[in-house]
């Protein structure tokens, strides 16, 4: 039962705070619309997700007026693409990716994402195809996202797949060039990636997941900054409880929309992904709650040991006010997308040495950071690598989203626009890991990974 003193503090919250679901995600399993036939295959999934999808958005609105509550986006997410792909082994990809924007046209949501492919353990047929093909579909769809899955714990690295993945995003960049490099923005490249995540640009549906379902991704840094700014002198534990607290009340009301959504939609709640996601709004940043612990800038010496606060007391209160707690869920640190991460990029104080520090033990990885467009593939390629073994030894989610800014150097700005922000051209290293790359193979399996 809620009191008025709870329904007050979720209106400060929406209005002051920057609260909001970020988005609900429909999950829709494409596995049926499979035929050798690239053009019945296309049909097949057009006429799928438009049946399933056909009132995603207008659930979504009407939930926002019943509780008053912003639902930023409406998404879809479909089984990787490439499982289709392998049916028709002669056939252009892109037919794929253009069937996918043709529906989410249709459909009127702001990302679909699946245009993907999972080659932790080696390439399967339609796997090459699609990833050959994922500069051409994301520089002629506006709404079509990529992932591919590089390496896991159990499986280790597949170096070929990583070596491939650096000159895919380095094209993805030159094909799009003329229109703010957009393309890598919408396309990550996994180690340990999950079948149920709702957030863009790595949502797919997984095999293991029902026909149809229903995610939600909620968020509210802003809520935890306002929360930890009342407790100024509170001790680290202190602050660890006044976060868990606040991340309790954030999941409840994505719990209250997932279980309002699937019950109009009649499809299956999958999960609530408690992470904390930023936008480029004042007031909305991931940096500023660290700030707000006792850091004078995101990026100085402490600030991977503020961000393991943060991520453990946000997922311990999440899942003790859903049951259906799943995704990522964590703290999200995309540069472009976070107004304190691009200030304390461009100050000089945040590297992206730092980025992949913290990335040990934040929800997901390297994210929307733009480096100087000359960055050779090989030099992706390595930064893709070191971000997969950090994930695949620690046995979490990891992943890279890299944009080459074609023409720009290390101090501009790149601009996105909307909830993808801008963001500063960021230093790389300019020692050669070709070499290494070139080597191919697959790094093995950590011991951790023998768990039988």
């Amino acid at each position: 039962m809620l009191n008025t003193f709870d329904i007050l503090e979720t209106i400060r919250m929406i209005q002051d705070q920057c609260l909001d679901i970020r988005t609900i995600t429909m999950g829709i399993s494409l596995l049926d619309c499979i035929d050798p036939d690239i053009d019945k295959a296309c049909q097949k999934v057009y006429d799928k997700i438009t049946s399933k999808a056909e009132n995603l958005v207008k659930t979504g609105e009407q939930i926002e007026k019943e509780y008053g509550i912003p639902i930023v986006n409406k998404r879809i997410s479909v089984t990787p693409i490439a499982m289709l792909a392998a049916a028709c082994p002669n056939a252009n990809p892109v037919k794929f990716a253009k069937a996918l924007q043709k529906s989410a046209d249709t459909c009127g949501v702001n990302f679909l994402g699946g245009y993907s492919a999972l080659v932790h353990k080696g390439f399967s047929a339609g796997d090459l195809a699609l990833i050959n093909s994922i500069p051409e579909a994301l520089a002629e769809t506006s709404n079509v996202c990529s992932s591919v899955n590089v390496g896991s714990t159990r499986s280790g690295i597949n170096m070929d797949a990583v070596a491939l993945m650096g000159k895919i995003v380095l094209e993805s960049a030159q094909k799009t060039a003329d229109n703010q490099c957009i393309g890598p923005a919408k396309l990550v490249v996994f180690c340990n990636a999950v079948e149920d995540n709702p957030f863009m640009a790595g949502a797919f549906h997984g095999v293991g997941e029902p026909d149809c379902e229903i995610h939600v991704g909620v968020s509210g840094p802003g809520v935890v900054r306002s929360a930890i700014a009342k407790y100024p002198d509170a001790s680290i534990d202190e602050l660890a409880n006044v976060i868990k607290k606040t991340a309790f009340k954030i999941t409840r009301m994505g719990q209250l929309v997932g279980a309002r959504a699937s019950k109009m939609l009649n499809v299956p709640f999958g999960i609530v992904d408690l992470s904390l996601a930023p936008t480029p709004a004042i007031g909305d940043s991931v940096a500023h709650i660290l700030e707000g612990i006792g850091l004078e800038c995101c990026g100085t010496h402490g600030t991977t040991a503020c961000l393991a606060l943060l991520n453990d007391a946000v997922k311990k209160g999440g899942v003790m006010a859903s049951s259906n707690v799943g995704g990522l869920s964590g703290a999200f640190i995309p540069v472009s997308e976070d107004a304190g991460m691009i200030h304390a990029a461009q100050n000089g104080t945040l590297s992206l040495e730092k980025l992949e520090a913290m990335t040990a033990v934040c929800s997901v990885g390297l994210d929307m950071i733009v480096v100087p467009g000359d960055i050779p593939a090989e030099t992706i390629s390595a930064i893709i690598a070191d971000e997969a073994a950090i994930g695949m030894v620690n046995n979490k989610t990891t992943a890279v989203r890299l944009i080459p800014a074609i023409g720009k150097q290390v101090g501009d700005m790149l601009e996105f626009g909307g909830l993808l922000g801008s963001g500063p051209v960021m230093a790389v290293n300019q020692k050669s890991s070709a070499k290494f790359i070139a080597r191919g193979g697959r790094i093995p399996a950590p011991m951790n990974s023998i768990k039988n």
